[in-house]
C-alpha cells in the first residue's frame, strides 16, 4: 500500500475512535439507572480522576515531552482544589457525599468551569452536555434534601448550600451547667491564671481578639484561637484537625505547656476534688468520678450551647425577605459567585473540610515577603497529623458565624479587618480580583452572619 493511503487510512481511523470516544463520553446516562450510577457515569464520561484523585490513571499521551509539563501542572493544581475519590466511593457505597463537595461539584457545572479547556480539547465528550447538566443538578438537590435537609429554609432557599442554625441542640441540662462552671475555671491551668473562657471568651465572641492568646506565664501561643461558639457543627476541631470531638479538644489546652501548663489531668482532679461542694456537685452528675474524660465531657456539653441562631441572614433563609437590605442580598450572591459557599457551606458556613491556603496564588511566599514573617510548625496545617505533602498549607475552613466580632483572621491572625480578608481570599483562593465595591457588599453581608446568644444578639466587648 502506498504511504499516502496508509495515511489516508490513518486518519481517518483516528477520527472514527475520535467519534466514537465522543459518542460514548457525550451520552446522557440512562434515566433508568439509580442517580448515583448515572453521576458515577458522568464523573468518569468527564475524565475528573485524571486530575483530581491522589494516584490518577493518566492517557498515554501524558508521557510525551510536550504535554508532561502542562498536564502535570494541571494534575497538582486539581488534586490540591479537589479530591474526587470521597465522592465516588461514597456513591458506590451509597453514602452522604459532603456538603463541601456537593457545593464545589454544582458550583463548577453551573458556571461550566470544569473541565478546562485545555483538557476537553483532548478529549472532545469530556465537556458535560445540557443533559448531564441537568443530571447533575438534580442529583445535587435530591442528595442535599436526603442527607442535609434543610427544613428550617423557605422553600425557595432549600436548595442553598448554607442552612440556618437550628435555635437548640439536643444536651443535658447537669452536664452543662458542670461544664459551665469548668470551662471558666483556672484551676485547669498550672498556675490557677488560665481558664478556657482566656482565650475564648463568651464576651468576646468566642475569641480573645488576638493574633495569638497568650497562656501560662505570659507565653504566646503560635496560632490564631478560633472561636468556640458553632464549634459543635465542625466536622473536626482545632485548624489542623487533630481533635475529633469537642471533647477531644478540651483535653488539649489544660496540657499544654505554653496554653494552661497542667502536669496531667490527674493534677487538675486533685485541685479540683479539693473543693468539697464543687466534687460533691459533680459526683451527682458523674457517678463513675472526676477524671479526664468526665472533665471534657462536661465542657463539650456546655460548648454545644454556644450556638448563635436567628442572624439577619438566617432570618432571610427562613423567608423574612426583610431582614437584609438589598446590599447584602447582592453581597450573599457575591458570596456565592466568588465560590466563597463551596468552602463555607452547611449550617457553620465552614467546619467542613481542609482546604488549601493559597490555592490560586502562593500566599505564605507573598506574607514572609511583605511581613518578613518565615514559616512555623503551625503553617504546616494538616501536613502536622498525615505527613502527606498535599496536606501542607491545608487547613480546616474557619467558620463565618459571627465573623465581624472574631478579628484578626486566617489561622495566622494575620489581616486586621474583614474586608482585607475578603480582598485576600479572592486573590489568593479564586484567583480574580474583586472590585472595592464588591469587597463592601461582600463584607455587608458578612456582617448579617452575628446570630443570638441566649436570646440576644451576640456582642463582643473588646471595642476595636
Amino acid at each position: 500500500m502506498k504511504k499516502s493511503s496508509i495515511l489516508i487510512t490513518l486518519g481517518a481511523a483516528s477520527v472514527a475512535v475520535l467519534a466514537i470516544g465522543y459518542a460514548t463520553a457525550g451520552r446522557t446516562p440512562d434515566a433508568s439507572l439509580p442517580v448515583n450510577e448515572q453521576m458515577l457515569q458522568i464523573l468518569d464520561d468527564g475524565g475528573c480522576a485524571f486530575c483530581h484523585t491522589a494516584n490518577p490513571h493518566l492517557p498515554a499521551y501524558a508521557s510525551l515531552p510536550v504535554a508532561k509539563s502542562m498536564i502535570m501542572s494541571h494534575v497538582e493544581a486539581g488534586y490540591k482544589s479537589f479530591d474526587i475519590e470521597p465522592v465516588t466511593t461514597a456513591l458506590s457505597e451509597g453514602k452522604a457525599v459532603g456538603e463541601v463537595d456537593l457545593a464545589k461539584i454544582e458550583k463548577c457545572i453551573m458556571d461550566g468551569s470544569m473541565p478546562l479547556m485545555s483538557y476537553y480539547m483532548a478529549h472532545w465528550g469530556a465537556k458535560p452536555t445540557s443533559g448531564k447538566k441537568t443530571v447533575v443538578l438534580e442529583w445535587v438537590r435530591q442528595h442535599r434534601a436526603e442527607y442535609y435537609p434543610n427544613e428550617l429554609a423557605a422553600e425557595e432557599f432549600r436548595n442553598e448550600p448554607v442552612r440556618p442554625i437550628p435555635d437548640s441542640v439536643s444536651v443535658d441540662p447537669a452536664k452543662v451547667l458542670l461544664g459551665e462552671a469548668l470551662y471558666h475555671d483556672t484551676r485547669l491551668s498550672g498556675d490557677g491564671t488560665i481558664s478556657c473562657a482566656t482565650c475564648h471568651g463568651v464576651g468576646t465572641a468566642g475569641v480573645d481578639n488576638l493574633q495569638y492568646s497568650k497562656g501560662i506565664g505570659g507565653q504566646f501561643g503560635g496560632i490564631n484561637a478560633p472561636t468556640s461558639f458553632n464549634a459543635c457543627f465542625n466536622f473536626v476541631q482545632f485548624w489542623d484537625g487533630r481533635a475529633a470531638t469537642l471533647a477531644d479538644q478540651a483535653a488539649g489546652p489544660p496540657l499544654n505547656p505554653i496554653e494552661m501548663g497542667s502536669k496531667s489531668f490527674d493534677e487538675i482532679v486533685g485541685k479540683l476534688s479539693a473543693d468539697e461542694a464543687f466534687a460533691k456537685e459533680f459526683l451527682a452528675v458523674y457517678p463513675e468520678g472526676m477524671n479526664q474524660s468526665t472533665i471534657t465531657d462536661a465542657i463539650a456539653e456546655y460548648e454545644k450551647t454556644l450556638i448563635t441562631p436567628n442572624s439577619p441572614f438566617d432570618r432571610y433563609l427562613k423567608g423574612d425577605a426583610q431582614a437584609l437590605a438589598a446590599e447584602e442580598v447582592e453581597g450573599y450572591a457575591l458570596f456565592k459567585q466568588y465560590n466563597c459557599a463551596t468552602c463555607h457551606a452547611g449550617v457553620n458556613m465552614g467546619g467542613l473540610s481542609y482546604e488549601m491556603m493559597g490555592k490560586r496564588e502562593d500566599y505564605f511566599k507573598d506574607r514572609e515577603i511583605n511581613s518578613k514573617s518565615g514559616l512555623t510548625d503551625a503553617d504546616n496545617g494538616r501536613w502536622a497529623q498525615t505527613g502527606l505533602e498535599r496536606d501542607r498549607y491545608r487547613f480546616k475552613t474557619p467558620t463565618l458565624r459571627n465573623v465581624s466580632l472574631t478579628w484578626p483572621y486566617y489561622h495566622d491572625g494575620s489581616v486586621p479587618t474583614l474586608d482585607k480578608a475578603v480582598e485576600m481570599m479572592s486573590q489568593y483562593q479564586v484567583g480574580r480580583t474583586m472590585s472595592a465595591d464588591e469587597v463592601a457588599k461582600v463584607t455587608s453581608f458578612l456582617n448579617t452572619l452575628t446570630g443570638e446568644y441566649r436570646g440576644e444578639k451576640l456582642t463582643n466587648s473588646n471595642v476595636r
